[in-house]
């Protein structure tokens, strides 16, 4: 049998995908959560990149079965592993045991990639959720595929999570001539959060405390014998020191979504920008904190789509944000200026970003059934997207989430009827903004505050040994919700299309009649115009020879 996601992922990734300086994951642990979920966020970041959405029905496997693997990231075959006697049903990046698994890039040491392998990180992930039935369990699998089969991508931080613990599991090859992976592993303590944005975050490895850390046999004696490690320093050993020593420009692009992160849930903390913007000597932020209070799903969606706002750093402030205040800047993330050969630059990387192709927030819950674990998916812009309540007991996932291509327009498509949303609202974005976050609180609260009365009459099915139907119940409200938002949606961009037509604001009603009012530019705008080029505005009668 081969993977539906990596047959699929060759069309994705056909025009070349890179995750590189991409995805942002939060982790919630139940103790911190209003509810006593455990939560793991994901904002899938790439340019050019659509992912139809993953579904892997479960199954039993003859002895001698084998599983093609296909590189995630470009489609490239990489061979074959061994297929597991019995593998569990996949929605999305939730099995139906409720386990639940994100990732970021860090990339790491360079030669240590080992092209040679056979496992990449996109397989593991859908590996282990077919055959963990606890986060525990997926550390231990994902450990046990990479001493087997190698490990293909470069350094990866993988957030791992069930009902009951949150782990950060991080990952680097042994390079060409080594077959394997160095990994670490910390367990999140419960009632705290933590968060991982392309840049290692382990440093210390707490030996012979399985409870709490698990790691390979030789993380550390590999640095030693690779030079990246010298215990004579008397230095203690750091998993980020000696696999992804930390530069510049990791910093400002990856820290910075930590200390957002950080900084939202634990304001009264005051987390210093001083290390994500490269002060010498500046203290890293923890591996986790405690936050200042217990969140809701209401309160890690709204951190995940964060624009570094109200800070010195706010993307919709400064000439970059343009007339309208847009937070977008085009990649690329690095730049120079013409003349200068030295200088380096970079634009902020924050949390929500337009590349994004899928989000999702995975709520687990030891107080329900695992047949109710929800998961919360959003396509495109994580700022403009809708996360929609989706079981991980559905049978047959909505149409409009797994059709499409990136090379092919279709309004079928969940992910580009939300981007023609978006990217109709780039160029205006104060003017349109409103417009689309009053359709997505809409809908989005709608949901939240729907989920308790739909849980309710699932559960009465359940207690009532009428599984079966409590399944088909669920199945169906999440491809009526799936549904809902995309009609919702392709409405709301046939009402910006009518209203913002032409550069005006064409709030046409039978009390308005028909008299446009023109969208214009701020008077601060203006004023930067004028500065750019005094005098040339000015309306007056000039002498001859002047302009």
């Amino acid at each position: 049998m081969i993977y539906k996601f990596l047959l699929t992922a060759i069309v994705a990734f056909i025009l070349g995908y890179s995750n590189s300086n991409s995805c942002t994951n939060f982790i919630v642990t139940k103790g911190a959560s209003t509810d006593g979920s455990v939560f793991i966020t994901y904002n899938a970041d790439a340019g050019g990149f659509m992912e139809p959405f993953y579904f892997m029905p479960g199954g039993k496997h003859n002895p001698g079965e084998m599983v093609d693997v296909y590189d995630w990231d470009s489609g490239k075959y990489l061979g074959k592993i061994k297929q597991a006697a019995i593998t569990y049903k996949v929605v999305g990046h939730i099995n139906e045991f409720q386990v639940s698994i994100g990732e970021t890039t860090f990339g790491g040491r360079e030669e240590l990639r080992d092209t040679t392998a056979i496992v990449d990180y996109g397989s593991l992930i859908q590996i282990a959720l077919q055959r963990a039935r606890t986060a525990r369990e997926a550390i231990k699998i994902m450990g046990e595929l990479v001493a087997e089969y190698g490990y293909y991508s470069s350094g990866e931080s993988f957030s791992v999570a069930d009902p009951n613990e949150a782990w950060m599991l991080e990952m680097i090859s042994k390079g060409p001539s080594e077959k394997g992976a160095v990994w670490v592993a910390r367990r999140i303590p419960d009632g705290y959060v933590a968060a991982h944005a392309n840049q290692a975050r382990i440093r210390e490895i707490i030996e012979n405390d399985p409870d709490n850390c698990m790691y390979s046999k030789d993380v550390v004696s590999f640095a030693v014998k690779k030079g990246f490690y010298d215990p004579k320093s008397g230095k203690k050993f750091s998993f980020v020191d000696a696999y992804a020593p930390i530069e510049p420009g990791a910093l400002y692009a990856c820290e910075g979504r930590v200390w957002s992160l950080f900084r939202a849930a634990a304001p009264s903390q005051n987390f210093s920008d001083d290390y994500w913007r490269a002060v010498k000597g500046a203290e890293p932020y923890p591996l986790f904190i405690k936050a200042d209070k217990k969140l809701s799903l209401a309160d890690v969606i709204d951190y995940m789509r964060d624009h570094f706002d109200g800070t010195d750093y706010d993307l919709k402030k400064g000439e970059a944000a343009g007339p309208y205040g847009c937070p977008v800047r085009w990649k690329g993330l690095y730049w120079k200026i013409e003349g200068d050969t030295v200088t380096k630059f970079a634009w902020e990387r924050p949390i929500s970003t337009q590349q994004t192709a899928f989000a999702f927030v995975s709520q687990l819950r030891s107080n329900v059934p695992n047949e109710m674990g929800c998961f919360w998916y959003g396509v495109d812009d994580n700022y403009t997207t809708v996360y929609m309540p989706l079981y991980n007991s559905m049978v047959n996932p909505p149409k409009s989430i797994k059709v499409g291509s990136i090379a092919n327009f279709t309004m079928e498509s969940m992910f580009w009827v939300f981007n023609l949303v978006a990217n109709y609202a780039y160029p205006r974005y104060s003017l349109m903004i409103g417009d689309i976050q009053k359709v997505q609180t809409a809908l989005e609260s709608g949901f939240q505050i729907s989920q308790p009365a739909i849980e309710k009459a699932a559960m009465e099915l359940f207690n009532a040994g009428k599984k079966d139907l409590a399944i088909e119940f669920l199945n169906d409200y999440t491809n009526s919700q799936v549904n809902k938002t995309l009609d919702r949606w392709t409405e709301l961009w046939k009402s910006l299309i009518v209203k913002y037509n032409d550069g005006y604001i064409n709030d046409v009603t039978v009390e308005n009649g028909r008299h446009p009012k023109s969208a214009g530019y701020s008077k601060e705008f203006l004023q930067k115009v004028n500065n750019s080029r005094p005098g040339y505005y000015e309306v007056k009668w000039k002498d001859k020879g002047s302009k």
